[in-house]
This record gives C-alpha cells, sequence and structure tokens, in this order.
C-alpha cells in the first residue's frame, strides 16, 4: 500500500508503506558487505573447506566393494576380528576379557583375552554402542564394514595437524590429501578390511603428532595425551614396536646434537613412564616392556635423560663454569666407553643444526620406516604417512615458492643514464626487470605441470583402489567372454551349507587358511585357524592332508574330525586353491612328523599333478578330495575330461574311489568342497 502526503504547494506526493521502509531498511542493514571477511577468516574458511572435502574424501573412495558386491567382511583374519566384536557387544566386556573359545584349536581351545590386541574390537563396539544410544538402529557387521574408512577419514585430519606442526598449514593440507588417496594405506583401510592395521595407522599417526607437539610446547598435557595415543596404539596392533623404538632414536638424536631441553625431558618421561603402564594392562603385552629385548632401546633412552638432566642439574649447581668442567672430565673419564661413542656422533650436530625438532623427527621417521618396509613389503604401510608428509613438504614448498613469484609485482625501468657506479646499477635493475616475464611465465608452466602430475596421481590412487583394492576375497569376480563381470560366491554357499547342515558340535578340517571365516560364518569347530600360535597342530593336519586315505583317517579320528573342508581351482581356475598350497602342508608336516618328506610328492623336483606326478601325490588326501570325480568333468573346450584349469594340464588319476570319507556338498563352481568323515566299521 501506498501512502499519500500534501506538500506545502497541494501537491499529494506518494509514500512507502511501513512495510516497505522495513524491507529497505533490513537490505541496506545486511548488504553484502557485511559478509565480508578479513583475510586470515577467509584463509580459515578455506582450510577448514579444503579439509572438509578432503575427509569426505579418503571416506568414499574406499567404498568402492560396498558399491560393487555389498556390505561385507574381507579376507581371513578379519572374520576372526568380526566374531569376537559381535561376541563382545552381545555378552559385554568382561566375558570378552575372560573368554574361552572351545570351537577354535580343538581339542585345545583358545583363550581370546589373553592372545589377541582387543583395541579394534573395543572401538567398533563403542562406536556401535554410540549410535544404538542415538537411536540409530545399525547391525555390528556394518560398523565393522565401514570403521577402516571411518579411521581412515581421521587420520587425513591428524596428518594435517602434523603436517601444520612440522611445516605449515599448506603442507598440512596437501599431506591429508595424499594420505587420503595414497594406495599403500587403501590397500589396509577400505569397506570390510576389519583389519588391525584399520584403527593402527591412525593411532601411529595419532602418538607420533602428540609427542612432537609435546617436544615443542613442553606442555605436560601434550605429553599425557602422546601416551594415551601409544596406549591406543598398543591395544590395536603389533606394530606398536616401531613406535617405541623410534621414539627414543629421535631422542637419542636430539641429545647428541645438543638439543636437550626440558621440553623434551618432560614429553619423553611422560610418555614413556606413562605408556609403559597403560600399555602393561593388554595381557597380549604384559611386562614386554620390562623384559623383552625389542624394547630396551626405550628404556635406556630414558636412564640417560635422567643423566643429562642430573648434569643440567649439577652445572646449575656448579654455577662456576670451571668448577662444572673438572666435574664433566671426572665423569667422562669414569664412562670412556659412553664418551667415544658420543664423540663418534657428534659431527651428526652439523648436520642437523639448520634443522628443527620435528623436522629432524619426520626425516628419522621417513629414513627408518622405508629401511624396514624394504625388508617387509607389509610394512610399507608404515612408511606410507611419513612419505605423504615429506611429498607434501615438498610440494607445499614448491608451489608456495612459484606462486609467490607470481604474485610479484614487475618493476619499471628506470628512464635515463647515470654516472660510474649508478649507471651500473641502473643496468643491471633494466636486465633484472625484463627477466621477470620469463620467470613468470616457467612458474606458470611449472605450476600446471604439477597441478597435472598431481592430477594424474589422484587418477590414479582411484583407479588402484576401485581394481586392486575393492574386491573381497571371500567373493571372487571374473571377466566374462564378453567382458562382462561373473561372480563367484562359493565361499559364502559353503559356510551357509555348513551352518544349515551339519550339527552344531560337527568338527570341521581345513587348512588353517579358512579357520576364521569357518568358525564366524559356518558356526562350527574347527581344528587349526589363522591364529597359527601351535605349529604342531598345525602340522598334524598337514600330515593327514599328505598322508594316504587310510593313514589320515586315523589321524581324524583321533582328532575327532567329522567333515573336512578343501579349496579347489581346477574348475574356474582359481589358482589359491589348497593344491597349490599343499607342498606347505608337506613342509609343515614334515618339520615335526619325519616320516613326511617332501621329495615324495616331487618328480625331478618338480611338483606335478598330471600323469607324471609322484605315486604319492597321485594317491594322497589332499589329491583324492580336490579331483574327486573331477575326471568326468569337462571344464574347457576342446580339452579332454579331467583338464585342470588353474594348473593347465590334464589330472594324472581320473578314477579316484574314497573309501572313509564321502562327498558331503560341493559348491555351484566346485571352489569349495566338503566330505564328511564316515564312521568306523560295525566290528561285529
Amino acid at each position: 500500500m501506498v501512502g499519500k502526503t500534501e506538500s506545502q504547494n497541494g501537491a499529494v506526493k506518494a509514500t512507502p508503506a511501513p512495510a516497505m521502509n522495513l524491507e529497505s531498511d533490513l537490505f541496506s542493514n545486511f548488504s553484502f558487505k557485511s559478509f565480508k571477511l578479513k583475510t586470515k577468516q577467509q584463509e580459515l574458511l578455506l582450510r577448514v573447506s579444503i579439509l572438509g572435502l578432503v575427509y569426505i574424501l579418503a571416506f568414499i573412495t574406499r567404498l568402492f566393494s560396498v558399491l560393487r558386491y555389498e556390505s561385507m567382511i574381507h579376507e581371513f583374519d578379519p572374520y576372526f576380528n568380526y566374531r569376537t566384536t559381535l561376541f563382545l557387544t552381545e555378552k559385554g566386556f568382561y566375558e570378552f576379557w575372560n573368554w574361552f573359545d572351545s570351537e577354535s584349536w580343538y581339542p585345545l581351545g583358545r583363550i581370546i583375552g589373553g592372545t589377541l590386541y582387543p583395541g579394534l574390537m573395543v572401538t567398533a563396539a563403542f562406536i556401535y554402542w554410540t549410535l544404538r544410544f542415538l537411536r540409530f538402529a545399525v547391525h555390528i557387521r556394518e560398523v565393522c564394514v565401514l570403521t577402516a574408512p571411518f579411521f581412515a577419514s581421521n587420520t587425513t585430519v591428524v596428518a594435517y595437524f602434523f603436517g601444520k606442526e612440522i611445516w605449515d598449514s599448506g603442507a598440512g593440507l596437501v599431506a591429508a590429501a595424499f594420505i587420503a588417496i595414497c594406495p599403500g594405506y587403501i590397500s589396509r583401510s577400505v569397506a570390510g578390511s576389519y583389519d588391525n592395521e584399520g584403527v593402527a595407522i591412525f593411532a601411529l599417526l595419532l602418538t607420533f603428532y602428540l609427542f612432537v607437539k609435546a617436544v615443542n610446547t613442553g606442555s605436560l598435557a601434550w605429553a599425557l595425551a602422546s601416551a594415551f595415543g601409544y596406549f591406543y596404539m598398543v591395544s590395536a596392533w603389533g606394530g606398536y614396536v616401531f613406535i617405541i623404538n623410534l621414539i627414543p632414536l629421535y631422542v637419542l638424536v636430539l641429545l647428541i646434537t645438543g638439543r636437550y631441553s626440558m621440553r623434551l625431558y618432560v614429553a619423553y618421561n611422560c610418555m614413556y613412564v606413562l605408556g609403559m603402564l597403560l600399555a602393561m594392562q593388554i595381557r597380549f603385552v604384559g611386562f614386554q616392556h620390562v623384559q623383552s629385548g625389542e624394547h630396551m632401546a626405550a628404556m635406556g633412552v630414558f636412564f640417560l635423560m635422567q643423566v643429562f638432566y642430573f648434569l643440567d642439574w649439577v652445572k646449575y649447581m656448579l654455577s662456576d663454569t670451571k668448577l662444572f668442567q673438572a666435574f664433566l672430565r671426572i665423569t667422562v673419564t669414569s664412562a670412556v666407553a659412553v664418551g667415544a661413542l658420543a664423540l663418534g656422533v657428534a659431527g651428526l650436530y652439523f648436520c642437523f643444526k639448520k634443522l628443527s625438532d620435528a623436522t629432524i623427527f619426520i626425516v628419522m621417521y621417513g629414513l627408518t620406516s622405508m629401511y624396514f618396509a624394504g625388508v617387509m613389503v607389509r610394512l610399507i604401510l608404515v612408511a606410507t604417512p611419513a612419505v605423504c608428509l615429506i611429498s607434501a613438504i615438498a610440494v607445499s614448498a614448491t608451489i608456495k615458492n612459484l606462486t609467490s613469484l607470481l604474485r610479484t609485482k614487475s618493476k619499471t625501468a628506470v628512464a635515463g643514464s647515470s654516472k660510474g657506479t649508478g649507471g651500473s646499477k641502473a643496468s643491471s635493475k633494466a636486465s633484472f626487470d625484463q627477466s621477470q616475464p620469463f620467470q613468470k611465465n616457467g612458474a606458470i608452466a611449472l605450476l600446471l605441470g604439477a597441478f597435472y602430475l598431481l592430477s594424474k596421481y589422484a587418477t590414479h590412487c582411484t583407479w588402484v583402489t576401485s581394481e586392486a583394492y575393492s574386491s573381497p576375497s571371500i567373493v571372487l569376480a571374473a571377466r566374462g567372454a564378453h567382458g562382462n563381470r561373473v561372480i563367484f560366491d562359493d565361499y559364502r554357499e559353503a559356510y551357509f551349507w555348513l551352518r544349515q547342515n551339519t550339527p552344531p558340535d560337527a568338527k570341521v578340517m581345513s587348512w588353517w587358511d579358512y579357520g576364521y571365516q569357518i568358525t564366524a560364518m559356518g558356526n562350527r569347530t574347527v581344528i587349526v585357524d589363522n591364529n597359527t600360535w601351535n605349529n604342531t597342530h598345525i602340522a598334524t593336519v598337514g600330515r593327514a592332508m599328505s598322508s594316504y586315505e587310510d593313514e589320515a583317517y586315523e589321524i581324524m579320528r583321533s582328532l575327532d574330525v567329522d567333515y573336512v573342508l578343501v579349496v579347489f581351482g581346477g574348475v574356474t581356475g582359481y589358482s589359491s586353491d589348497d593344491i597349490n598350497k599343499f607342498l606347505w602342508m608337506v613342509r609343515i608336516g614334515g618339520g615335526v612328523f619325519p616320516v613326511i618328506k617332501e621329495p615324495d610328492y616331487l618328480v625331478n623336483g618338480d611338483y606335478r599333478v598330471d600323469k607324471g606326478a609322484a605315486p604319492k601325490m597321485l594317491n594322497c588326501l589332499m589329491y583324492k578330495l580336490s579331483y574327486y570325480r573331477f575326471g568326468e568333468l569337462v571344464t574347457e573346450y576342446g580339452k579332454p575330461p579331467g583338464y585342470d584349469r588353474a594348473r593347465g594340464v590334464e589330472i594324472g588319476n581320473k578314477d579316484i574311489k574314497l573309501e572313509h570319507l564321502e562327498e558331503a556338498f560341493t559348491t555351484s563352481n566346485w571352489i569349495v568342497r566338503i566330505y564328511k568323515v564316515k564312521p568306523p566299521n560295525n566290528r561285529w
């Protein structure tokens, strides 16, 4: 509505209504200028936004297996972790901590609480209880499947703060992005990879960050936090030994290079003493910190720190420099060996003189982890965070230098000429100004090249994650003749059959690789499993598999075996079957029982399954159970019956008869075969 007002000359003017006045006031008060942020606020908003995107990227890039297959646990060991986590959520921590599992290693059994690292199980159970408290109806299996991606996202946050502590916030963002997509970390943190490493790398990096923060600040709170981070690492993974050796080595280098300070004393003493006491609460670790040789370096550095503190105190008490030097001469004379060692490595001081405490740590972390990764391929997982942080520093510094070169304003050349020295300075300045456009063009080219390489690296990491690390071993996949994906779900088919068609107290004998899956998915008692703590028991199973059927039957009767499970890939071409693992059964069995000799299964040193195979190989239990009825089957067009696609040969024994076992179930693709052990014959 529009109001009317009369002016002095009698003209009538239209006036806006009160509502429109209020609207104009709102627009004037809340203009876009009022939302303008300061430079520091803009940088903070940008960093938080980038870190949030990296956090989401780290999670979703690990979900290929869930999208391609379904939500399931991968591999073999994670099924034991899932089974124990399920028990923890159903029975509680006290029952879990004192659980004696009679379904594993029959008839020996297994004490669960004293033979595992409980950090993974407790973490997943805590997340599950938290979600249930918040009224989210989730199953513990879904929590277990997504635990590793969730902690991978958390690791990116820790990597950001670690990189920021070592270098700057730019390096932190690059480190977070690298660790979000690095294949070395993704290989053990995809959805469904419910193993200790899923949370352990987070704990590893968190412990290192908190300790470096404690060294830089001298804060007791950060030192306490690093001790609790170390405790979490000890509870999660046996790789904590790397921490308890790297940190003392780092402290020793700081002492040698003259970087002793009260900050270092507070950080290391608090972390070592409290961390050691907390670690002793893990039953599987116990008193190893004071008994095991691999923990002695940390104890030695702890006592060395007390020596440095004592010397510092004596120096403070003896204010006279000459008195203190006399005291040092007496002390060094009584400890010649320690003095010689210090003199031998004193030259390191000059190497680290211009480095900070934090950068010394990351250099040592990178060098030691790369060495151990070269010794054992699996430890690439430990080296990945260090490589990401060091690479992030390089990328951040390079990009910062190039962008700063682009931001410099070109200066105009000074006109006119000057005499003497002034003329030469003007000419050199003019030549420098003329070279600036070329420098900027070069910087632009290098920046474009760097961004291109980084984008290609991100594409490569995504491809590797999708194709190499997102295929659960329990569900096999292959490409058909027309390029379509073919799924082999034989493992779960076999375990479901065991659960539904065998007595609850049935005992299943298989090679130890499949023990965790049988107990977790088939819910049946196994003779051996992936814990491999009793070599004699495993050797007994290996002896049964490599013996003749009559001899194997007596061994199975002594173990009270009801069913035997073997994995066979002759039909599908699956090469990771028991025939290809058989020589290890022979070697392990022969290591305990000399009656088993590996040469008896070889022909002139060659391992064969065709007509030229050794007689004992053609008649052992593993051969008979794998190739039973296989001689009647045509597996490939143009090949004879009994053609083994995994080994590319026609089998040597097609007329296999079983006397003491009978076929109970074979999966649709023949990958898993289950046999029932017959009861003894009536002696009447």
